[in-house]
This record gives structure tokens, C-alpha cells and sequence, in this order.
């Protein structure tokens, strides 16, 4: 069984704000999403399947299925992560100012659950300028139907 077919708060349509407490979190997410969408980490660079990764399709929230970025906003950077220039939509996500480990960053979250997902900069590719640099883990993708 996939997964996200534990996960009854998954929903690629619902678009309700998650609200659930940390140890429920826990017991629905595996080890490594909840590690990094809940506890703010961050897999090593260079190691996440979606890194050097091609396929058409969707990105989505692995803690709560929302749609967060397209195919066609990904690019590739030197940066060690997924990297996105724009997402879905204004909803997907959040922006957190972010003053850990010495530096100021912006932190990105799911806009539906509150998910760390990675950092923003702007240091992107035109059309907006901006690097969305996402931990593959806390990504799922589903590749668009040919057709």
C-alpha cells in the first residue's frame, strides 16, 4: 500500500486548512516525511529522487496532497534540491521568515497544512526570478495522463 493511502487528511481536491496535533502527525506520516515536515529538517543534497527528475505532471504535499508546484515551473540548479520558479497558486503556499543557523531565509510551507517544504531565494530564472528549493522527500508526484 502506498504511503499516502494511511494518511486520511491526504487530498489532492480538499483545500480545507489542516489542523491536527504533532502526535497525530506522527502516527500518520512516515518517519522520513514527518522528519522534515514537521521538525523542519532537510535531506542531504544531491540525494532526492525529484532532484534529477523530468516527468510531466504534479507536485504535492506529501503530508496532505496539496497541489504545490507544476512540471513546467521546475528547473535545474546546482542547488542540490528540486528547484521551482513559481508555484500552483498563491494559496499553496507560505512564506516564513526564517533566522536559523545564522543566515535570514525565507522558509516555505504548505499553504493547506503548514508542511516545511524548503526555502525560497531570489536567485531563479526569469519569468519571476525566484529559486523555490524543495526537499524531495516531502514531495509527491503524479505524471500527467498522456492523452
Amino acid at each position: 500500500m502506498k504511503e499516502t493511502q494511511k494518511n486520511p487528511l491526504y487530498s489532492h481536491e480538499e483545500k480545507t486548512p489542516v489542523e491536527i496535533s504533532e502526535n497525530r502527525w506522527k502516527e500518520i506520516l512516515p518517519a522520513e516525511v514527518y522528519e522534515i515536515a514537521r521538525r523542519k529538517g532537510t535531506e542531504r543534497p544531491f540525494t532526492g529522487k525529484y532532484y534529477q527528475f523530468d516527468e510531466i505532471g504534479t507536485y504535492y504535499c506529501a503530508a496532505c496532497g496539496n497541489p504545490l508546484f507544476r512540471s513546467n515551473g521546475k528547473f535545474h540548479s546546482s542547488c542540490g534540491w528540486p528547484s521551482f520558479f513559481e508555484p500552483i497558486s498563491k494559496e499553496s503556499l507560505i512564506y516564513v521568515p526564517d533566522h536559523s543557523h545564522g543566515m535570514v531565509r525565507t522558509e516555505v510551507e504548505c499553504g493547506r497544512c503548514k508542511a516545511h517544504l524548503g526555502h525560497v531565494f531570489e536567485d531563479g530564472p526569469p519569468p519571476t526570478g525566484l529559486r523555490y528549493c524543495i526537499n524531495s522527500v516531502v514531495l509527491d508526484f503524479e505524471k500527467k495522463e498522456e492523452g
